[in-house]
């Protein structure tokens, strides 16, 4: 099917002409490219990047058993987050503490102390140009208080929250899960930086924007999975149809397994409403989270100009500066 995804895709990837249609002249094809993109448009995008997708194209017959298999594990969700290399007990403990405004940080210090790992985390953070730059702060903070202070408690959670959920896409298994791992985790950072910019002006919690921006992607890591798993190695999944899928159930997984992980509720929602027409303020910065981090990773690896119209049309202001802050060079 030559829909106009597909002959974007592969302009964009350098296609050849006799790929696209032939009613289609390269001055509409540079004109469709240059129309605000869709979300199913940026999926397909993000997905074959993320794929890196040259193969020729699977069987129906094998895409269906992928989405059979994911489809299981949304009714089965204990089996899906097996999957994901994290313990599930400690995430309600993970999630009262950070929602605590009552902790001090004295107390947050010494429960630090404990992990060598989240005070090299925390010392980092606070040492970072864009902290040092801000609050017109020393060279170099080297002290646990001193960082704390810096960052302060909206900048704690956020820390904490990223370090805690890192290890959910640290997966090492099949080539393709290893190599597409650490891409995912890096849009979820910006997916979870850009909703919790947005979500002020939308009237949502920006912290829960930035819980559901990192946990918006653990059914897509374990759909990368069953791929790597189940697709032959002279042929891969790519087809609109199943892309369009893959997102949709991987969704779905994500907040089976937020609630089996006891997540707030506001954070289990946003993440089920992304894209539908009702969605609450907390959905809406999701949903703008989402596309605003894919597009800066499809940017920032050249599939098109950042300020292509492609990429800012329809964005406000407010959109703008946050898709400014997800470039590599600034976050």
């Amino acid at each position: 099917m030559d829909s106009k995804m597909g002959w974007i895709g592969k302009l964009l990837n350098g296609g050849d002409e006799k790929s696209k249609p032939a009613a289609v002249s390269a001055a509409a094809a540079a004109e469709a490219v240059r129309q605000p993109a869709t979300i199913t448009e940026i999926d397909a995008m993000y997905y074959r990047w993320l794929a890196a997708a040259s193969a020729a194209q699977a069987p129906e017959q094998t895409e269906q058993q992928i989405l059979d298999e994911l489809a299981r594990l949304v009714r089965e969700p204990i089996a899906g987050a097996a999957l994901v290399p994290r313990i599930p007990a400690i995430i309600p403990q993970l999630m009262r503490t950070l929602q605590d405004e009552n902790m001090s940080a004295a107390k947050l210090s010494a429960q630090l102390a404990q992990d060598v790992l989240l005070v090299a985390e925390v010392y980092r953070e606070a040492n970072r140009p864009c902290y040092q730059s801000r609050y017109n702060a020393s060279p170099s903070i080297n002290n646990m208080d001193g960082a704390i202070m810096l960052l302060g408690q909206n900048g704690m959670r956020m820390l904490l929250a990223r370090v805690a959920f890192r290890p959910i896409v640290s997966m090492q298994s099949g080539g393709l899960t290893v190599r597409t791992a650490p891409l995912i985790w890096r849009q979820s950072e910006k997916c979870a930086l850009a909703a919790s910019l947005v979500a002020p002006a939308m009237h949502a919690n920006a912290f829960d924007a930035y819980l559901a921006g990192l946990m918006a992607n653990v059914g897509l890591v374990v759909a990368f999975r069953l791929i790597d798993q189940m697709h032959a190695p002279d042929v891969f999944p790519q087809s609109d149809a199943f892309i369009a899928q893959v997102f949709a159930q991987a969704r779905i997984l994500s907040v089976r397994i937020a609630e089996l992980w006891e997540f707030p509720q506001s954070v289990t929602r946003a993440i089920g409403q992304v894209g539908q027409a009702d969605a609450d303020p907390q959905a809406q910065a999701l949903a703008l989270g989402e596309r605003l981090s894919k597009l800066r990773m499809l940017a920032d690896t050249g599939r098109f100009p950042a300020d292509d119209p492609f990429v800012t049309s329809g964005l406000d202001k407010n959109a703008l500066l946050a898709f400014g802050k997800l470039a590599d060079d600034e976050d």
